[in-house]
């Protein structure tokens, strides 16, 4: 009888019947506890992936890299929900009619800004100037100091462009106005130029090509030796050379040499054709004084907007030139022309 009983109990263990069946019951139950494992696994990994890219999206769109946080406005944007909060815009045209939900990937095509106060009287130059970036899918914006926007209409290009109307207003004006970095942060550099440039020898794809290459966070095309107008021996073209970012002068009464490390030696541009990236952008919006017109002497401290040491990141491209017609705006009867003194002798680095 007892061998009989421990047979019946060794088979009641096989079959997992010593435990009232609860072992048999959990290995049915294994696979879909598998399976739910994975789905919550999977659920979690989505979830995670979701707020990774929620983050990065945050990021390429704070100029920064880093969510922005005003102290003064943080109360009243509060009751927002994270994902709709837009702290920037841009400048691009948006069709009438189109999807607001779905972003066309066209939409951010324009990667650089050209903006450029203009007049009626050199409707001519400004039409040469902005077919050649239009080509390169440069966002256009014109300031028009004279208020005239119906002469303009006529171009073909015209209804492609941004036009803002603020009589007897300045470059500078306009820029600290319109030209807000949180408006431009999209843009990889900013060319705030003026309407008297010639840019027959200039490609503005070549241009970018340059200073991204070299590093210019703060550059200009250098000027043609014939131009009209000279003010600064740094900004003549080197015709041996690709770009220079500093001029040695041995006569007069500035000096230049290699431990020059200011203007008008080295880390120098003139105010005329500036060109910013986005970082110097930021740096320049800020430095510009409101009540700021004319603009004169702010060349000299954008060296400060360098984004690191001025003699390093600031430039002069030669290769890709410009013709100074010395102009007059602001009304100007447009064909004054002051020819410069002869320059002397300098050399380029």
């Amino acid at each position: 009888m007892t061998s009989i009983k421990s047979l019946r109990w060794l088979m009641r263990k096989k079959s997992g019947l010593s435990d009232g069946g609860k072992s048999s019951f959990k290995m049915k139950h294994l696979p879909f506890l598998a399976v739910l494992c994975t789905i919550m696994l999977f659920i979690v990994y989505r979830t995670t992936k979701y707020q990774y890219h929620q983050e990065e999206i945050d990021k390429k769109w704070s100029f920064w890299g880093q969510p922005k946080v005003y102290p003064s406005t943080y109360g009243k944007l509060k009751g927002l929900p994270r994902g709709i909060i837009h702290d920037n815009s841009d400048l691009e045209l948006r069709p009438l009619w189109s999807r607001s939900s779905s972003r066309s990937k066209a939409v951010y095509s324009n990667s650089n800004l050209l903006a450029v106060p203009v007049g009626i009287k050199q409707k001519q130059n400004v039409d040469a100037m902005v077919q050649k970036f239009l080509q390169e899918n440069f966002t256009i914006i014109l300031f028009h100091y004279d208020g005239n926007v119906d002469g303009w209409w006529n171009l073909d290009w015209s209804s492609k462009a941004i036009h803002i109307i603020a009589r007897n207003q300045t470059k500078w004006w306009f820029a600290k106005r319109f030209l807000h970095p949180d408006i431009v942060s999209i843009y990889d550099y900013i060319f705030l130029w003026d309407e008297d440039l010639g840019v027959e020898h200039f490609s503005p794809s070549r241009y970018v090509e340059i200073i991204k290459r070299e590093g210019l966070e703060i550059s200009q095309p250098a000027l043609d030796p014939n131009s009209t107008e000279i003010h600064h021996r740094i900004t003549i073209r080197a015709r041996t050379k690709k770009f220079h970012r500093r001029v040695y002068e041995r006569r007069g009464s500035t000096r230049c040499s290699d431990l020059s490390e200011g203007p008008p030696c080295t880390g120098f541009v003139e105010g005329m054709a500036p060109v910013f990236s986005q970082s110097a952008w930021y740096c320049t919006w800020h430095l510009i004084q409101n009540d700021l017109v004319h603009g004169w002497g702010v060349d000299m401290k954008l060296g400060y907007c360098a984004q690191g040491d001025r003699t390093k990141k600031v430039g002069v491209v030669d290769s890709e030139y410009v013709f100074h017609k010395g102009i007059q705006t602001l009304g100007g009867s447009g064909h004054r022309m002051t020819k410069v003194s002869k320059l002397q002798r300098t050399t380029m680095c």
